[in-house]
């Protein structure tokens, strides 16, 4: 007698059912991404204030870092920017040891449903390596401020894992903080903005 398979999908709250082994575009839908980003805490939780750091805020928080940083680039790159984390909605958000402990499986899957989620979206399956690029040192800055305003790191921890950012570039950008629902609201709209301009 075969073993049962074991369930590979999730039903979001849209009512879609997203095939995790095999996502496609048809399943994506930007209100569940928007909404599981919203729940989903950076740094495992371990964050200061009374509401966690979402995914959602972190991903609107690069979408401007990568913005201010290349001001000529195309909308659709500025969507990806926004979109770089999407697939966390629904396999969360993991800290780079958890990711190095878990080994490739975790890179294979995350490459599936980025693929699926941009093609979903007009963006192309897989992003230009220099924008790819572009858009990891926006991460990376993200991750810096993330460290030392919420997350207890020194600057010179921070500076030391994240490298240190330009100043011109996190000039009048704060961490915020606030209930998950406004955090999916304002992702929500803001790539509406987006695909409308793209």
């Amino acid at each position: 007698m075969a073993a049962k398979q074991p369930r590979a999908w999730q039903r979001m709250l849209s009512g879609r059912r997203l095939d995790l082994l095999d996502p496609t575009p048809m399943d994506i839908e930007i209100a569940d991404i928007a909404h599981g980003l919203a729940f989903v805490a950076r740094w495992n939780g371990q964050t200061q204030g009374d509401f966690a750091y979402s995914v959602a805020e972190h991903s609107l928080l690069v979408e401007q870092l990568y913005t201010r940083m290349t001001p000529q680039a195309p909308v659709k790159w500025q969507l990806a920017a926004l979109l770089h984390d999407a697939p966390e909605y629904v396999i969360g958000d993991m800290i780079s040891p958890v990711k190095a402990a878990i080994g490739p499986e975790y890179e294979v899957l995350d490459k599936r449903l980025t693929a699926a989620i941009h093609i979903r979206f007009g963006l192309p399956a897989a992003i230009p390596a220099v924008v790819k690029k572009q858009i990891k040192k926006a991460d990376r800055i993200s991750a810096w401020m993330e460290a030392v305003q919420i997350a207890g790191f020194t600057m010179a921890e921070a500076n030391k894992l994240f490298g240190k950012p330009d100043s011109n570039v996190i000039e009048g950008l704060a961490i915020r903080l606030r209930p998950p629902v406004e955090a999916r609201n304002d992702y929500t709209d803001r790539v509406a903005a987006l695909l409308q301009d793209c």
